[in-house]
């Protein structure tokens, strides 16, 4: 009896999250809620974000870890999230999404997805796995606290960067948390729980696939599980990566300087 009940839920789960967004008003996706709701209609609160971020996180997890064969999702995004009546979310569209056989790591195939969204390895290598889907959370993860899309160009304008992921990034090493949430919120959040959102899309959306974390582990963080610790690591080798960075930028300025210098010489010489 037991049996029959955790397998009707598991079931019906399976259901939910595998909800196609085919046939269904794009009014309800998450992208919408953010970003193009009317006069008079209803934005996605604080708690509602959170629900979001948690609702997806498990509907991801659920794909690459309780699934056989998995399911990479591969166009994680606000505007594949849905929203039922009660602003609960359902991963959804799965038109680019991979079965992939659980002796296989990952699987090379024509890069498909959405700008801004993609990871960088998928872009380069064609190879897409569980942590591409990881990265495209951490995207979607900074639409919901910003309510701003993966790349804006009119950013240019005010000398920004055009991808969220360098423009959040910026504003997180000035400590400018204010100007990262979305401003139709209405200081209506919780700051901390805005700065476990942001670390977590940070780790999410780590260069390499092998430091982001897994779904599993994301939804623990959510739950306020080790993120303390994930954290503390990514600043300790952010810190490094931009040292090393400015140490590079420092030698090519000097080398520019010297043959500027150089140039001078001569041309003072020649005279």
């Amino acid at each position: 009896m037991l049996a029959s009940r955790a397998s009707e839920r598991a079931s019906e789960r399976r259901e939910r999250l595998t909800s196609r967004a085919n046939g269904q008003s794009p009014s309800l996706s998450v992208a919408y809620r953010l970003r193009e709701f009317k006069p008079g209609e209803p934005i996605l609160d604080w708690n509602a974000r959170k629900r979001v971020a948690i609702g997806t996180a498990r509907g991801l997890e659920y794909l690459h870890e309780h699934c056989n064969p998995k399911i990479i999702h591969r166009d994680v995004k606000a505007a594949n999230v849905l929203l039922d009546e009660g602003f609960e979310p359902v991963v959804g569209d799965f038109g680019l999404a991979k079965l992939v056989d659980v002796q296989k790591t990952s699987v090379t195939t024509q890069v498909r997805g959405t700008m801004g969204h993609i990871a960088p390895e998928y872009l380069s290598t064609g190879k897409s796995s569980e942590r591409t889907d990881v990265f495209g959370y951490g995207i979607m993860l900074l639409e919901v606290v910003t309510g701003q899309r993966a790349i804006d160009f009119s950013r240019l304008e005010e000398e920004d960067d055009v991808l969220l992921l360098d423009h959040v990034k910026k504003l997180q090493r000035e400590g400018n948390l204010d100007a990262i949430v979305d401003r139709n919120l209405n200081n209506s959040f919780d700051r901390q729980e805005v700065e476990m959102m942001m670390q977590i899309a940070l780790l999410c959306t780590q260069g390499s696939p092998e430091d982001r974390p897994s779904m599993s582990e994301v939804v623990r963080m959510l739950e306020g599980e080790g993120l303390a610790e994930r954290w503390e690591e990514w600043q300790q080798v952010e810190v490094t990566r931009r040292e090393d960075y400015e140490r590079m930028q420092q030698r090519f300025d000097w080398g520019e300087d010297s043959i500027y210098n150089q140039d001078a010489i001569e041309l003072s010489a020649g005279r």
